[in-house]
């Protein structure tokens, strides 16, 4: 059973004398205990307004946020900021993108780890220092009793990345939701970090969900995928399914642009034409049609309807015409979870 559920999430920002800009629009997904969810998309897709939607961190003012987010058998867009301020930290943790700007720099690590720790148990203050030395050594931060009384400045960035996943797992949550934890760092920290959430997630069994641009992290974390284009999910997937026969053609423009170390050939990379900026309104048709290659006159004839792409499993893409549809194919309005 799915620890969260996200259903039909929309977010909406509004600035008098300006129309309204939809960042997340109609977002579903599911997230069980010990799964790791992968939300992947450029730049300005929405992925991280999602993110701060469902930890309840958007400013109240001009924003609009409707549909569901179930936290058990909770609506989180239903409580009081004093009650949110209970679930986040205790139940549902997020790792942001940068810790240096998330980090406080005039107070001291071990100040910040201990305070989440107080604030959501009775612990003591000797006993919050003794649990927070513990939580650096399980990150993997060397001499951790000194640590904990330097400042952020005083850290390495991976170091930094490292005090901010112990900061979220303190009090044990059941989902944890990471916003590009690797984005700033080098190869061989990113490496480190991507294996410190996944032996987390295996040893606390709490759900993740990462959110990146990185194809290649989500490809060795996650075991399902959302591709995020213009505010709506256009994909949904295992992460086998997803890498083995991307369906949309956003998602396959993606995975073509990598480069491969088994490409000899000197070939260009394959580039996606136009920008970010080149869409459509979703009431209107495809958003990507601009940029798109397999475009016809009927991507504009309305919203595109949600296709099943696979008869095995779970695999849907937001298209009329993916790129690998098989003869069995349906189009669907509504399904549990993943696209819709």
């Amino acid at each position: 059973m799915s620890f969260l559920q996200v259903r039909d999430l929309t977010v909406t920002f509004q600035r008098s004398g300006h129309p309204p800009v939809r960042a997340v629009d109609g977002v579903t997904l599911d997230v069980a205990a010990g799964q790791s969810v992968g939300i992947v998309g450029e730049s300005g897709s929405g992925k991280s307004v999602t993110s701060l939607a469902i930890m309840g961190l958007l400013p109240r003012r001009g924003v609009k946020v409707t549909g569901q987010v179930l936290l058990g058998d909770r609506d989180l867009t239903t409580l009081t900021p004093r009650q949110m301020r209970d679930v986040r930290g205790s139940e549902v943790a997020m790792i942001f993108q940068d810790p240096m700007t998330s980090l406080n720099p005039v107070i001291t690590v071990g100040r910040q780890l201990t305070e989440v720790i107080t604030r959501h148990s009775q612990a003591s203050r000797v006993d919050a220092r003794r649990e927070a030395e513990s939580l650096l050594r399980r990150v993997g931060i060397p001499d951790p009793a000194r640590r904990l009384g330097e400042y952020p400045h005083q850290l390495s960035g991976g170091m930094r990345q490292r005090v901010m996943i112990a900061i979220a797992i303190a009090c044990r949550p059941k989902l944890l939701i990471a916003d590009e934890p690797t984005t700033a760092l080098d190869v061989t920290i990113q490496a480190q970090i991507l294996d410190l959430l996944r032996d987390l997630v295996s040893e606390s069994g709490c759900g993740l969900i990462m959110i990146t641009h990185d194809l290649g992290v989500v490809a060795g974390l996650c075991d399902d995928v959302h591709v995020m284009y213009a505010g709506r999910v256009v994909e949904s997937a295992t992460a086998t399914n997803l890498f083995g026969q991307p369906s949309h053609p956003y998602t396959d423009g993606l995975l073509r642009s990598i480069p491969r170390m088994d490409d000899d050939r000197g070939a260009a990379l394959h580039t996606i034409r136009g920008s970010v900026r080149d869409l459509v309104p979703w009431d209107r048709g495809c958003a990507f049609q601009p940029r798109c290659d397999r475009a016809v006159d009927a991507c504009l004839a309305g919203p595109p309807a949600v296709t099943d792409v696979s008869v095995t499993s779970p695999h849907r893409a937001r298209c009329i015409r993916p790129v690998n549809l098989p003869a069995s194919s349906k189009s669907v309005s509504t399904v549990k979870g993943g696209v819709r």
